[in-house]
């Protein structure tokens, strides 16, 4: 009876962490540039005299890798990856990755991000741009141009996740493991003039939010059950 109590208390701590994480996709799901958080759960089996016992880890989290919506902006400095890599940005948390494309030029000529943050190249360093100096177009390889010649480039990243990561901000994302500018890569690349969405599907997350509750709820009732039973016995062999 107990172990079925610590395996009920594992499968409750398991939806608590999905609960969470399909309440923040929800939150962010009309966030620009924002990318899912999933959880991939494994059984871990312990063996209790010789009967084996499955258990539910608590997961792993990791990014959804689904592109989300293109919308049409119009903007000079309204940016859209393509493929699954990110820009770079550089916060008081440290270098942090963003699909978040929307940047504007502050009067010094830094492209900035709409809370400030300086974009950065594939080195790592701030782009500036004299705003005076005509038009800014860009190449599809991020390759920043004003009258016919290259004035900056903006920093395409990837980055490997396995190692971890932590949310910074709506759509920021800071890897354990270094990203790695990318160069001459057919499948990566910017537009200009666009923004992309959030990638996250509200109906699908609200109807799994919905049934991981009522796991959770039908979890919680199966526990207060087992503890009644527990308590019976006790008071049956007390002769109570």
């Amino acid at each position: 009876m107990q172990t079925g109590l610590y395996v009920s208390l594992s499968s409750q701590l398991a939806l608590e962490r999905r609960m969470t994480t399909l309440a923040d996709n929800v939150a962010n799901s009309t966030t620009v540039g924002f990318r899912a958080t999933e959880v991939k759960f494994n059984q871990v089996v312990s063996d209790q005299k010789n009967a084996d016992v499955a258990f539910v880890s608590q997961g792993n989290e990791f990014i959804s890798t689904r592109s989300g919506g293109i919308t049409e902006t119009g903007g000079t400095l309204d940016f859209a990856i393509k493929g699954d890599a990110w820009f770079q940005v550089e916060t008081p948390s440290g270098p942090t990755l963003t699909r978040d494309g929307r940047f504007t030029l502050t009067d010094a000529g830094e492209l900035v991000t709409l809370n400030g943050y300086p974009v950065l190249d594939a080195g790592g360093g701030p782009i500036q741009i004299d705003a005076a100096a005509g038009p800014i177009l860009l190449s599809a390889d991020g390759q920043l141009n004003q009258n016919g010649r290259p004035v900056a480039a903006l920093g395409i990243f990837e980055a490997d996740l396995s190692g971890g990561f932590v949310r910074a901000g709506n759509s920021g994302i800071i890897p354990a493991l270094q990203p790695q500018p990318i160069v001459d890569r057919v499948d990566a690349g910017v537009v200009q003039g666009y923004v992309e969405e959030s990638n996250v599907n509200a109906i699908g997350e609200m109807t799994q939010l919905i049934q991981v509750t009522r796991a959770f709820e039908n979890v919680a009732a199966l526990i207060r059950d087992s503890e009644e039973s527990m308590k019976e016995a006790l008071r049956t062999f007390g002769g109570r």
